[in-house]
């Protein structure tokens, strides 16, 4: 009886499973590709307009999570080399429920000073696409093919805490796989992060 209990109550602490809508499997088009969002800029754009010949990265990301920021150094890095081999990349912040609260448009502007973002950033106002996506964290990632299939979904790599002991690096692996045809193994990772503060 105590064993049972004992469980039970670890269960307690236990992550809940996001109640959501299905999220993008392997395969699946990317949704909602002609919804405008604002880019940091001011410039107005689509998925459709930010991707690239070969592919489409996209990163539901964030100001206000300490797991964003663990992973905020390869940010950079990787839209580098996804750009490098003609993969469009794009943030999006779709915090909507705390605009006011460090994820309003000038605190996505001062983010992406500060830090030197070399991609687009911008607003998923109503958290549609993320929605659409069925992302549920910050950072989670999604990469879709030429076609907008995706090919990838999840997490960066193996360690937030450090650049320099990733023993897996899950998008980096994946971008090479793409570009060279090759298949993508693995091709969905569990995303770990700050769950999305969806609209109310």
């Amino acid at each position: 009886m105590f064993i049972i209990l004992f469980a039970v109550g670890l269960l307690a602490f236990l992550p809940v499973e996001d109640k959501l809508a299905d999220r993008l499997e392997i395969g699946d088009k990317a949704s909602f590709t002609d919804v405008k969002v604002t880019d940091v800029s001011g410039e107005v754009l689509t998925l459709e307009k930010v991707a690239g010949e070969n592919g489409l990265l996209v990163n539901f990301s964030c100001n206000t999570c300490p797991w964003v920021e663990a992973w905020e150094d390869r940010y950079n890095p990787i839209s580098k080399m996804a750009k490098e081999n003609e993969i469009g990349v794009i943030m999006l912040n779709p915090n909507a429920s705390i605009r006011d609260d460090g994820e309003s448009m000038e605190d996505i502007q001062a983010r992406a000073k500060s830090s030197n973002y070399d991609f687009y950033y911008a607003l998923d106002e109503q958290a549609k696409l993320a929605k659409a996506f069925g992302a549920t964290r910050t950072p989670d990632i999604f990469l879709f093919n030429s076609d907008m299939e995706l090919v990838y979904s999840g997490a960066i790599d193996d360690n937030a805490k450090s650049a320099e002991e990733v023993d897996q690096p899950y998008l980096k692996n994946a971008i090479q796989n793409l570009v060279a045809g090759n298949e993508i193994n693995p091709n969905t990772i569990k995303s770990l992060g700050c769950t999305i503060k969806w609209p109310k």
